[in-house]
């Protein structure tokens, strides 16, 4: 009895892939817009500016790509790491980077800078550098290779009661495979997007290494893309927004490998998930950018007016943690708390700054629940 056939991989035609262009190309086309968007706000910034940008969304890239697989990096590691490849000016004194952030660094560099086509010797450089500082779930794993053996199984559930979601292609065919992959990834007129989203399934689908499959793809992903823009306008971070939603990551690649819910090789509803994310990673970099430009605005406000140091302090911390510890607005109590000082003159500096427009009364607080907010 013929053994049921229950992945992409076994099907006759895999690997070739077929998309519907006509449902993708209104997100291609938000996508475009998006990038002017971002490339047109950018040259309102001085290069120091456009620097740390570049610095909190390459560290968000490595810091999320990690923490899809479950492995939580310290971010101020990681933001060391890429500031010295990034600032010039950075002193070595407050380097909080380990060998590991390092080597995660060096891969996302060399995915913006080394244009040069993608080969197997490049890929395993990766693999090498991604996983030879990391403790691995496996009792040992072979860096740099491929692996020599057919049961690679994405599995969850406790013992017993696993779940197999996935089964990678059988190690005999990995090489080819692979070359299939960088061939299309090097050669293939496919738009550059929807090139990323598939080199990203394919990889996933083969698995071709023991561990870090996952991570991989993400860097396959983000060096098509990267080539594209190069240093000068990589401004996003892909796994950010996929980390933000991680279980429909999960979902949509299970559907399309699996045989039964995709028989037809159809790669439409990845690839369309796939724009989605990157245009959401855009948006958080317009709107990344947008903040940095209402603050600048709201400083050369400032400086025509004369504050004590209180309000100084309470507006730089509301401008730069409105989204964490101030989420909600301003109240009397963490103006105390934040600058010691007594309920009676809390009160008189708020409503200082209200009068002078710096702050305004958040809509449908009062009382003891009055809250406050910025003015850009």
């Amino acid at each position: 009895m013929q053994k049921k056939q229950l992945w992409i991989w076994q099907h006759p035609y895999y690997p070739k892939f077929h998309y519907n262009l006509r449902e993708l190309l209104p997100k291609i086309t938000q996508i475009s817009q998006s990038i002017g968007q971002v490339k047109a706000l950018i040259t309102l910034l001085d290069k120091d500016t456009q620097t740390n940008i570049k610095i909190d969304l390459f560290t968000s890239e490595i810091v999320s790509t990690s923490a899809i697989e479950g492995e939580h990096l310290q971010r101020e590691s990681v933001r060391s790491s890429i500031r010295k490849k990034l600032d010039a000016t950075f002193d070595k004194v407050y380097d909080k980077s380990t060998h590991h952030t390092d080597s995660l660094a060096d891969i996302l560099m060399d995915t913006i800078l080394n244009t040069t086509p993608l080969e197997l010797e490049r890929l395993h450089k990766w693999h090498i550098s991604l996983l030879s500082q990391t403790p691995s779930r496996f009792t040992k794993i072979k860096l740099g290779v491929f692996r020599d053996y057919d049961d690679m199984q994405i599995v969850s559930g406790v013992i017993g009661k696993e779940k197999v979601h996935f089964v990678g292609v059988p190690a005999k065919r990995i090489d080819n495979d692979m070359d299939a992959l960088l061939k299309y990834i090097n050669t293939s007129d496919d738009d550059i997007y929807i090139k990323s989203a598939i080199a990203h399934l394919w990889f996933v689908t083969t698995h071709p290494y023991d561990d870090g499959n996952g991570r991989m793809a993400r860097i396959i992903s983000d060096y098509i893309i990267s080539k594209d823009f190069g240093i000068e306008y990589k401004y996003f971070s892909i796994s950010s927004a996929i980390a933000k939603d991680r279980k429909n990551y999960y979902d949509k690649l299970e559907m399309s490998q699996n045989l039964i819910d995709n028989p037809d090789l159809d790669c439409t509803a990845w690839v369309s998930w796939y724009l989605d994310r990157f245009n959401d990673s855009l948006q958080e970099t317009l709107d990344a950018i947008n903040r940095v430009i209402q603050k600048t605005k709201f400083w050369d406000k400032v400086r025509q007016i004369t504050l004590n140091q209180r309000q100084l302090k309470v507006l730089s911390k509301l401008l730069e943690y409105n989204e964490g510890e101030f989420q909600g607005g301003l109240t009397t109590k963490k103006y105390v708390a934040m600058t010691k000082t007594s309920l009676a003159t809390a009160k008189r500096d708020i409503q200082e700054l209200v009068k002078l427009g710096c702050l305004h009364q958040i809509e449908g607080t009062q009382g003891r629940n009055i809250r406050y907010d910025i003015v850009y």
